[in-house]
């Protein structure tokens, strides 16, 4: 059975991004399909700051790409927002790894949801076969569970 929280755990990393014009659709909103881009942005930021890079994993031969995801929409961000992404790493298994988003942006002076939402990994060779995280690796992963609040 699918799971579909998407509550965010401590540690939480943020970080912002403003929404370019290429970003939005006909009706001047936010393409639906790029939440998951801005998902991209927030899980390598906190991954480069509190672990490892994308690149530096890639380097040891592995890839996590996106197995399974889920988007639960609020309201529309659009052209020039300034939003922020928040993420947090809720599960890391032998071979899965999952991340939880929160995109939010202010308006009006208070905090508004745009979307909520969860991607999960899987660790793979590059022979594309379903791996364990190396010890090394999934060690700075696992770090990334006792880093402060950014």
């Amino acid at each position: 059975m699918a799971n579909f929280s998407t509550s965010l755990t401590e540690p939480i990393f943020t970080t912002s991004y403003r929404v370019i014009y290429a970003d939005t659709d006909a009706g001047g909103v936010v393409y639906n399909a790029n939440y998951l881009r801005f998902f991209e942005i927030g899980r390598s930021e906190m991954m480069r700051a509190w672990a490892i890079s994308y690149s530096a994993i890639e380097k040891q031969d592995f890839i996590l790409p996106v197995t399974e995801s889920y988007i639960r929409y609020k309201a529309p961000a659009r052209y020039d927002d300034l939003i922020t992404i928040a993420t947090s790493l809720v599960e890391l298994k032998n071979v899965s790894i999952r991340f939880h988003y929160r995109i939010t942006h202010a308006r009006d002076g208070r905090e508004q949801l745009l979307c909520k939402g969860f991607t999960k990994h899987a660790c793979v060779n590059r022979q594309g076969r379903l791996a364990p995280f190396p010890d090394q690796l999934k060690t700075q992963i696992k770090s990334i569970f006792t880093k402060k609040k950014s």
